[in-house]
């Protein structure tokens, strides 16, 4: 079954247990100037869990929201599309993930990725592209994700992304009052294995709520379906081009 991970942003208190743990377990570096969490948290290559702050208007007037931002693992990833070496890879299970070894570099998975997740390590000598893993080896053992597996207050919940869309419409009819009638990530791009509720509209807490619910590559099929059709169709209108002009200077020559 597909896993995925419920962030309800009602719940979560900002304590950057999940950032911290994210760290711990993938022994990354915690990077004077670039913390993960706070009102200027941003993802980085060292940074692959982040808890940003944010002020948001609330049916009471101004209220403090807390966003955790990783990689959403989507269902059909651009950048594991985009990336011509298979280095990124979309699993069964559900995580987006990739192989160092095989990064050649070229970075086109950052430029493919809608939501500016893959980020690049421009200090190294042998850089990488590096991003959330969704701790695919603890779910190979049977285990959870690190960030979840250390939130206090349940606010992040790991399981099947089945039951947990189901959950998360039905916390929404439960309070229609509480939530905004929107699971995140249900449908933007395709869909996505990290799903979001929240009491604030996504727009106000820096989701971009604009976007498509057709994946990135199924765009990209459908211009790249075209391709031989246009090939075949430039090559006869050469050749006839070519043909007439062959011709023409055939009948002057005869004159």
């Amino acid at each position: 079954m597909r896993k995925g991970v419920l962030v309800d942003l009602t719940r979560c208190v900002g304590c950057g247990s999940c950032a911290v743990a994210c760290k711990l377990y993938n022994g990354l570096k915690w990077e004077s100037g670039a913390s993960p969490i706070g009102d200027k948290a941003q993802l980085g290559s060292e940074n692959w869990t982040v808890v940003r702050k944010h002020v948001a208007e609330g049916k009471d007037g101004a209220v403090w929201r807390f966003v955790k931002t990783q990689c959403f693992h989507c269902l059909d990833p651009a950048c594991a599309s985009a990336c011509f070496v298979k280095a990124i890879q979309k699993t069964p299970e559900g995580p987006v993930v990739y192989n160092e070894r095989l990064c050649v570099g070229c970075r086109y998975c950052m430029l493919a990725c809608p939501f500016q997740v893959p980020k690049y390590e421009w200090d190294k000598a042998f850089p990488a592209v590096r991003k959330c893993r969704f701790c695919y080896d603890r779910l190979q053992e049977g285990m959870q994700p690190a960030c979840t597996s250390a939130c206090p207050t349940g606010a992040n919940k790991f399981g099947t992304r089945k039951e947990l869309l189901d959950e998360a419409h039905k916390r929404i009819a439960d309070n229609p009052d509480k939530y905004v009638n929107q699971v995140f990530g249900e449908k933007e791009y395709g869909g996505t294995s990290v799903l979001y509720l929240s009491d604030v509209p996504f727009d106000q807490l820096g989701f971009r709520t604009d976007v498509s619910q057709e994946s990135i590559p199924s765009y990209t099929w459908k211009v790249l379906k075209w391709t031989p059709y246009v090939a075949v169709g430039w090559t006869a209108v050469l050749t006839a081009l070519y043909l007439y002009t062959k011709r023409r200077a055939d009948v002057e020559e005869g004159h």
